[in-house]
């Protein structure tokens, strides 16, 4: 059976699936109509969310104009009171959509990475840890660094690029089943601190998780902690911070959030080119090397809606 859902981050798309998923998706995106009636959510959707100076970085995002990660980035949705209600109802889908075969070289990969895990939450720490690993083969040299690329060439090149890292995470757990997504986080009082983590949907809720530094962020009592909870509830952020090595664990960091559908079900739909660094992301690498000798600071005006580069 065919049907056209409108919830799949934002693009109408056709599946054949099996009859209880039609009436699950089915009721979905008849509720998303409802939700999406009472607000905008274009209005909350893109690059523009949060300041002329992210919007800068973003348009010169050093990944392939129209692959993948600019998509994503692209069709992002802030999380604020208005949309919160919509994103943590009905924009991602409960289920997966991933049939096994899709991605045989990534389910041999988190077969290996989960063999010992016993449930959900095991699998997700697996992939946490596997992902933070990541940055261990990562080839530090502006000049040969590669971004984007398949989620198995990331695997092999290895990465510490967050975004790159978030896709890792977000498709190995949807390949056992744990529906995921990608969030965008922006410190809009600092400059060029975007970050990108995922969030994991287990147990009836939603739970953050940064691939990078593997924090796994839960209440006191093990509940998953949503991206919506850390933002209501500082003193969760806090609490998962273990020096520097959790660099983005910290409060000022989710000042502005994003949220993003990325579907391993619609991977064949994204281009996948690879890309080097850019002028401008050459020259925000090159004085981070340095130590920002003048101080942490926009180099090329974006905070005055010009650039100089």
């Amino acid at each position: 059976m065919l049907f056209t859902s409108p919830i799949l981050g934002g693009v109408n798309r056709q599946f054949e699936t099996a009859p209880i998923q039609n009436t699950v998706l089915l009721k979905l995106a008849y509720t998303c109509d409802i939700i999406r009636s009472m607000i905008n959510v274009s209005t909350y959707m893109g690059i523009t969310q949060f300041g002329h100076a992210y919007k800068i970085m973003a348009e010169n995002d050093t990944h392939t104009l129209g692959s993948v990660d600019r998509v994503l980035l692209e069709n992002m949705i802030r999380l604020c009171p208005e949309t919160v209600s919509y994103l943590y109802a009905d924009y991602t889908p409960p289920i997966t959509l991933y049939k096994k075969g899709m991605r045989p070289i990534l389910e041999q990969q988190m077969a290996k990475i989960s063999s010992s895990c016993s449930n959900d939450e095991e699998r997700i720490e697996a992939v946490a840890e596997f992902t933070s690993n990541l940055q261990g083969r990562a080839d530090m040299n502006i000049d040969t660094m590669l971004f984007g690329g398949t989620e198995e060439e990331i695997i092999t090149r290895g990465s510490d690029w967050c975004t790159d890292v978030a896709r890792v995470g977000c498709v190995l757990c949807q390949i056992v089943d744990l529906p995921s997504r990608i969030v965008y986080l922006f410190d809009t009082e600092k400059a060029y601190h975007g970050h990108a983590i995922i969030e994991v949907f287990r147990t009836e809720v939603w739970g953050a998780v940064d691939s990078v530094t593997n924090v796994i962020y839960r209440y006191p009592d093990g509940k998953p902690a949503s991206t919506w909870d850390l933002m209501s509830n500082p003193h969760l952020i806090e609490a998962h911070y273990r020096g520097h090595s959790t660099y983005y664990t910290n409060a000022g960091q989710f000042r502005g959030v994003a949220v993003s559908n990325y579907l391993v079900s619609n991977w064949k739909d994204y281009d996948y080119s690879v890309s080097r660094v850019n002028a401008y992301k050459r020259s925000v690498l090159e004085m981070a090397e340095k130590g920002w000798p003048d101080g942490l600071r926009w180099l090329h005006n974006e905070d005055e809606h010009r650039l100089s580069y």
